[in-house]
Formats: structure tokens, sequence, C-alpha cells
């Protein structure tokens, strides 16, 4: 009995849980500490996300108009975050860079305690989105290096860490929301520039990752970077050595759509500009959760509005409940190609149950709403590990940073545009514009795993059809 208590020991610490896998994760103390960090730093972006709309309408006045023009400002201005980012991570330390965004974002935070005028409220509020947007790729970049080949696990440890943060932000935001004075109001934007503090001085505790800050490996690094670091588990991701194999076999090769030797520019390649293209429509359910459902349960359906926090509360808890879970059944980028078709499955489902919620009750309505949250959750799960798998997998190792920084686009376009679509068009057109989106989106997501699929022959010099070759 003694020995079998022991096997189920064994056994339990072979799958460490979420707990376990935070305090040891992929990286060992570097990721740990960018774990924190990103902790921090999100529990300060959700209490700013709670507070700002009220800030900006009772605190400073701000109509719709302006508050419109605000954010449709800051998501142009965070589209450029992404590959700026990535462009600079390919010459200067990632490190450097993302305490260098951490500081631009305390700065501009504590701009708006003094600012009043909108001209200035403008730019002061777009420079704090790049800044945001920017650091997110600049965390991914770190992690990519740091992780090496389980940068999957590292993504779900970074996702529910992320969701728990943002979960206690929301939360202290309330506190604030329920003064609704001024300083109130002001004491949540210092918060916020202190968790930007905090993240800054996090990330400084840590090392910059071998290839001296470039996330390029130096020459004659590959038989020692085949081997994880011991302390950081840097290591070399062998589907990006593959790539970058192929890439330099085949510089010589006709092809737009190939991946490209050192210096290579994302811009100039068709495949993986076609990645991008199709990933943006692959993070819809962003804007399904924090914009369909609610806009459309108050407009369309009788449900309660009392369910609205409910969304909230079912997304952030199966995150953190499941992203790791999730990620462990996707190793590898042929899984995450196969996970792309599975979201768009999943996001056709969910648009399906937003149609037929319309013509419930209420008891129908609210099942059905609910039921779309969870979908919507679960199609989140696939896109946040399938999209990142596959934008590193598809890029040549060389210009590695580049090219991610531009796959990052494509989550800003999605955040301004996403919005536009659900309430311009697919609400307007009632249930059939809820079953057109779900059609689309599950039509592209076949194609995108099918042009992923081809790429990924090309990067490993597997031979592909005629007819694929020229458009990978």
């Amino acid at each position: 009995m003694r020995r079998r208590g022991g096997e189920n020991r064994k056994a339990r610490r072979g799958a460490p849980g979420l707990i376990a896998q935070l305090r040891r994760p992929p990286g060992g103390r570097d990721a740990r500490i960018m774990l924190l960090a990103q902790l921090l730093d999100r529990a300060g972006t959700g209490v700013w996300a709670a507070a700002c709309v009220l800030y900006f309408t009772f605190i400073l006045g701000l109509d719709a108009g302006q508050l419109g023009l605000l954010f449709g400002a800051a998501g142009v201005a965070g589209i450029a975050g992404s590959p700026l980012a990535g462009h600079l991570a390919d010459r200067f330390p990632v490190r450097s860079l993302l305490i260098g965004c951490h500081l631009l974002r305390l700065g501009t935070l504590c701009a708006l305690l003094v600012v009043t005028d909108f001209d200035v409220l403008l730019a002061v509020v777009a420079v704090t989105h790049l800044g945001d947007r920017a650091a997110k790729t600049l965390e991914m970049l770190f992690a990519t290096r740091v992780a090496g080949e389980q940068r999957s696990t590292y993504q779900a440890l970074s996702r529910s860490s992320a969701n728990a943060g943002y979960a206690l932000g929301a939360g202290l935001a309330a506190i604030g929301l329920a003064v609704g004075t001024r300083g109130a109001y002001q004491v949540l934007i210092l918060a916020n520039a202190l968790s930007f503090l905090a993240a800054a001085v996090l990330v400084w505790r840590t090392r910059e990752p071998r290839g001296r800050g470039l996330l390029t490996a130096p020459p004659g690094d590959g038989a020692e970077g085949a081997e994880a670091d011991a302390d950081t588990g840097a290591g070399v991701d062998p589907a990006a050595a593959a790539g970058a194999g192929a890439g330099r076999a085949g510089a010589g090769r006709a092809g737009a759509g190939k991946a490209g030797p050192a210096g290579a520019s994302p811009w100039r390649d068709r495949g993986y500009l076609r990645f991008v293209l199709l990933d943006i429509p692959m993070n819809l359910d962003d804007s399904i959760l924090g914009v369909g459902l609610p806009l459309w349960l108050v407009t369309q359906t009788s449900a309660p509005h009392s369910l609205i926090p409910a969304f909230l509360v079912i997304n952030t808890v199966l995150v953190v409940v499941l992203q790791l879970r999730v990620s462990a059944k996707v190793q590898g980028p042929r899984q995450a190609a196969d996970a792309v078709a599975l979201y768009g499955l999943t996001t056709l489902l969910c648009c399906v149950l937003l149609a037929t919620a319309a013509a419930g009750g209420v008891w129908a309505a609210s099942a059905a709403l609910l039921a779309a949250a969870v979908l919507a959750t679960a199609a989140e799960l696939m896109r946040s590990v399938s999209s990142w798998e596959l934008a590193v997998s598809l890029a040549p190792r060389e210009a590695r940073a580049s090219y991610l920084g531009v796959a990052g686009m494509a989550q800003s376009v999605q955040k301004s545009a996403g919005p536009l679509l659900l309430t311009g068009a697919v609400m307007t057109a009632g249930p059939a514009g809820w079953l057109v989106l779900g059609a689309a989106v599950a039509g592209l997501s076949l194609v995108q795993r099918r042009s992923g699929l081809r790429r990924l022959d090309l990067l490993s010099g597997t031979p592909a059809p005629a007819p694929a070759s020229a458009s990978a």
C-alpha cells in the first residue's frame, strides 16, 4: 500500500499543476521573474481598463465623439507598436527595450494626472497604447528565447497569470469606482503607473536571453544552444532551426512565400504576410466576448442585463484553469495548425448560439448566451496557443524578431476593426449576420491551416505539391 502511494505521488509529480508550473516554469529563474512582472503589469492594466471610460467621461467631461476618437487613435498607435518593437529587437537587447516600454507607460500615465487639453490627451493615450502593444510583443520575444521549444507551456502560464492579474486589477478598481471622486480616480491611475514601475524593476533583475540580446543566435551557437541552459532553460527550437536551414538553402530559389535568409524582411515575404492577414479574423473571439455578447444581449435578447458580468467571470476562470491543459494538447506547429481549424469550428458554434438567442425567452436566451461565452473562451484558448506557435514556427530564425513584430499586428488590427465589424455589419444584419460571420471564420480557418502546413513543409524541406510551391 505504501509503495502504491509512492507511485501515485510520482505520477502526480510527473504531471505538475498550474501552481507547480508557475514555481518552476520553462526558462527557470528568468521566466519566473517575467511571469511575476506580467502579473503586476496586467493588474495595473485591469485597474485602468475598468476605470478609463468613466474617468474620461465624468472627470474630464469628454463626449461620445471624443471618446471614439481617443480610442481610435489608441488602436492605430497599437498597430504600429508590434512591428516597431520587432524591428528594434533585431538591433537592441530585448530586456532593455521592455524596461523602456514600462518606463514610457509610467511617464504617460503620470501625465494623465495633469493633462486636461484634449489634443495633448490624444497624444498621451496613443503613446501609452503604443508602449502597451510593444511591451506585449517584447514579452513574447523574450519568452521565445528563454523558454525555447517549451514556449507553448510558457505561453499558457503567461496567459493564466495575465488573466489573474486582470481580475485582480478589476477588483481593485471596483473600490475606487465605488468612491467615485476625482481623487479616487487619480489613485487608480497611480496604481496602474506603479505597476509599470514594479514590472520594470523585475525585468531589470532578469538576464538577457542568449545571443547578446538579439533573437538571432551568434554564429557557431548551434551545437551549444541545442542544450537548454540549466538555469534559464534557453534552447534552440528544432522547428526554428529547420526553418533557418531551409531559409539558407532556399536563398537562391524563386518564390516570394519562402522564409528568407538573415536580414530577410517580413514585409516582402508574401507567405508570412498571408499568415498575418488570415490571423486577424482568428482573433475575433476577443471582440465577440467583449463587445458582441454584451451588446447583443442588451439590444436583441430578453436575457437580464445582470448576466453581462458573468461573461467576464466565465472567461477569466476558464482561462486560468484550462490554458495549461489546452497548451499541453498542442505540441508543435502542425498540431497548432490543426488547432486553427478547431478555432473556426468553435467560433461557428458560438455564432450559431448567438443567432438563436434572439428568438428565445429569458431562460433560453440566457442559457444560449452563457454557452456562447464558454465557446468564445474555448476559441480563445486554442487561438492563444496556435497563433503564437505558428507565428514563431513560420518565421526564419535569422529574422525572427522582426517577423514576430509583424505577426503581432494581427491582434492590434482586430482590436481596432473587430468592434466596428460587429456593430456596423454583423449585428445590423441580425441573426443572419452571426451565421455569416461564423461560417466565414470557419472557412478562413481551414485556409489558414492549409497555408500554414504548406509553409511548414517548405521550411522543413519536405517536397510540396507543385501548385503549392509558388504560394506557400
